[in-house]
């Protein structure tokens, strides 16, 4: 007789392998579902940016995520591609092997490169919300729209055979959608933006309403005024009258059922693939076994994230050279990143926010490397999160803001701190008016554990937050369904 231990365990065993062969995303989803064969075609031959979650269907992480990633989907129609790869697939473990996969869900964005079919691959590290997902899709859109002067306006026009677009708006920046527009025609098409105060451009075109957008067809042909709604498929119709698209295949391609045999290869790469299924499949099945067995004792899961530098899209078939994934082990969740200044606003300077622990990195230049000082205080301030988390008890925010959001230079002059060149530790409470500096030198667990626990039980001195970081407070939309009326 098998005891009710073994049998447990073994019935949870069995769900989690049922799982992970639906996957998380249904067909009508507006996550474009790729394996390891359709990744090359659909993902990294693509003119479009992409977000790629590599997730395993038995992951709390990923089920959490999975209604704000399906919001960004919807945001981020027309301009970008969220995508999904189910890496507890046995088909996709290869090449989730490939890709660098070490914890779930891992998220990374890609982006066309020079190199057609060799994107630029990045990790993502901001926060897991739609908000944050699409915001930082959209500043990953390459910009190849030439901002025009009238000063600038002949040299621009100089080239009198090539088919050229110019918008005119009152906004000095780039849309997301014009961006996309000019990424899809890049080859074919020279985009431009003109604002409406140059007014030598604006008379010569005689522009009387904005947004307004042209088509300079090239020869002596006159230009040609876009009449149509300024939406993409409607703008994208009237560009291709003068110029197509380039090749590159894009999301607009009926997505293929998943499961589907893999082409042919050769003997080798087939050897391979093999090896590196074998490899990854062996750490996936022994997480998704310990995360079954945690999940019928009530244990909390979590993810390891490894940041890394960007890197071309490497081909689904894994090279005996490439990295083999590692056991995944229990690691805490990192740290949340907080990219722009208006969600450091949001979620710690709002008329009504409370404390925040906030780890202000240094600029590290071109090293990408971060100094040990700040890998020690994200290392420990992850493990006292984890801490709370398992014991379930609340516990303040904790970020960490890099120098490109600019709120960590306001923040340093407003608390007169060291340049961006130092890691900075501190803690603010927007509601209450005050903010405590980490004092000591070593960020060890402890150290910064005992810190965070006097702020907690409101010992040690604060200091009066300067009313100048004082904003009011804005409840955050949801992302709605595009309009793109930013032109």
């Amino acid at each position: 007789m098998f005891s009710k231990s073994f049998i447990a365990g073994l019935t949870s065993l069995i769900l989690a392998t049922s799982v992970s062969s639906q996957g998380l995303y249904s067909k009508g989803s507006a996550v474009l579902q790729v394996d390891g064969s359709s990744y090359q075609k659909l993902v990294a031959k693509s003119n479009q940016v992409s977000i790629v979650e590599f997730y395993a269907p038995w992951c709390g992480h990923c089920k959490n995520l999975k209604p704000e990633y399906e919001k960004a989907a919807k945001s981020l129609k027309d301009l970008a591609q969220v995508v999904a790869v189910n890496c507890d697939d046995e088909l996709n473990k290869p090449f989730c092997g490939s890709m660098g996969v070490q914890g779930f869900p891992t998220l990374k964005i890609v982006k066309p490169s020079k190199k057609p079919g060799k994107p630029i691959v990045e990790d993502y590290q901001g926060a897991r919300t739609a908000s944050g997902i699409v915001d930082a899709v959209k500043s990953a859109i390459p910009n190849n729209v030439k901002k025009i002067t009238d000063k600038g306006l002949s040299n621009f026009l100089e080239n009198s055979d090539d088919t050229r677009a110019i918008l005119f708006s009152e906004k000095g920046t780039t849309s997301a959608l014009m961006k996309v527009l000019a990424l899809e025609y890049l080859g074919s098409i020279t985009f431009a933006q003109i604002r409406n105060k140059e007014t030598a451009a604006v008379e010569k075109f005689d522009i009387t309403e904005y947004p307004t957008l042209i088509v300079l067809p090239g020869g002596d042909k006159e230009p040609v005024k876009f009449e149509g709604s300024y939406k993409k498929d409607s703008m994208k119709g009237f560009l291709s009258q003068y110029a197509s698209p380039s090749s590159q295949a894009g999301s607009q391609e009926k997505q293929k059922p998943m499961g589907r045999k893999p082409e042919k290869a050769s003997m080798e790469d087939a050897v391979k693939s093999e090896e590196a299924a074998s490899s990854f499949s062996s750490a996936s099945s022994s997480h998704a076994s310990a995360k079954a067995s945690e999940e019928a004792a009530g244990a909390t899961s979590v993810t390891l994230e490894e940041e890394s530098n960007p890197t071309e899209s490497p081909d689904p078939i894994a090279s005996p050279d490439a990295p083999k994934p590692a056991v995944i082990p229990d690691q805490p969740e990192p740290i949340h990143v907080l990219l722009e200044q208006k969600y450091l606003e949001e979620k710690c300077l709002g008329a009504r926010t409370s404390t925040c622990i906030l780890a202000l990195l240094p600029d590290v230049g071109d090293e990408e490397v971060l100094p040990d000082a700040a890998n020690a205080a994200l290392s420990s301030l992850a493990e006292i999160a984890d801490k709370h988390v398992k014991r379930e008890s609340k516990l303040f925010p904790f970020y960490s803001i890099p120098t490109r959001n600019t709120g960590s230079a306001t923040l340093r002059d407003a608390f007169k701190l060291g340049g961006e060149k130092d890691f900075e530790l501190v803690a603010v409470n927007a509601r209450r008016g005050w903010w405590r500096r980490y004092g000591a030198k070593n960020y060890d667990f402890h150290s910064v554990e005992n810190w965070v626990d006097n702020i907690r039980f409101g010992e040690g001195p604060k200091e009066k937050l300067p009313e100048s970081l004082l904003g009011k407070e804005e409840e955050e939309a949801e992302p709605a369904a595009p309009t793109h009326g930013e032109l």
